[in-house]
């Protein structure tokens, strides 16, 4: 049985659930042998911020083309805290993730996966939740230290914090900014570093991610 909890909480309380799901994290892969179909997951915030607005990007692979989304608007009902950004804005995504008629094979969450303070940022909590192999793909840092990414394409460098190897920081595009990739849930870093770049054509941001902020965004 998939593990489930109340999102009416407090930071505290939010806190102590992220302390207990990271135990059920699995960074070892855990892929179906032939995966068809990849999703994006992103979200956005309407009405100033009152209503949240998740959107799932459903994209067949390896064509990446759009072949079902979900869009799901809830009210917003948590603060923004950062290391707590899943606790404000799943809830709208698993509502978007339940319109769906097939579940995806493998998710790519915008945010992070154990790239976080407890290392259960939003893809490895969403992995967690439903049971999909997740990765996060961060525009932004976190936690960690790294280097200079090799300015190539696939290039990357690690992102280590506290003395652990949380996360890859990636070079999709030379002379473009890197992203911040890390494990999300059933899958490792090496997988996860893969599977961006398989997603990733022309621009900086993996198709997936691209598609669902299309989405979240309105656009």
């Amino acid at each position: 049985m998939l593990p489930h909890h109340d999102w009416t909480v407090t930071p505290q309380q939010a806190v102590a659930i992220q302390n207990q799901l990271r135990r059920q994290v699995i960074l070892r892969d855990e892929l179906p042998d032939e995966i068809t179909c990849v999703a994006g997951v992103d979200v956005g915030f309407e009405d100033g911020g009152t209503t949240t607005r998740a959107a799932i990007a459903v994209l067949s692979y390896p064509a990446l083309t759009l072949i079902e989304s979900g869009i799901a608007r809830c009210p917003t009902t948590f603060p923004y805290i950062p290391g707590l950004l899943s606790f404000r804005e799943l809830p709208a995504v698993l509502q978007a993730l339940a319109q769906l008629a097939t579940p995806p094979q493998l998710l790519l969450v915008d945010g992070q996966g154990i790239a976080h303070p407890r290392r259960l940022g939003i893809a490895s909590h969403l992995g967690i939740l439903t049971g999909l192999p997740s990765i996060g793909v961060g525009k932004t840092r976190l936690v960690g230290q790294h280097g200079p990414a090799p300015d190539e394409r696939g290039g990357w460098t690690p992102l280590e914090d506290r003395g652990e190897i949380v996360g890859a920081v990636l070079r999709t595009r030379p002379r473009y900014r890197p992203v911040y990739v890390s494990a999300g849930h059933r899958i490792t870093l090496a997988s996860s570093v893969d599977w961006v770049m398989r997603c990733t054509r022309r621009y900086r941001l993996p198709e997936t991610t691209r598609q669902a902020h299309r989405l979240a965004s309105g656009i």
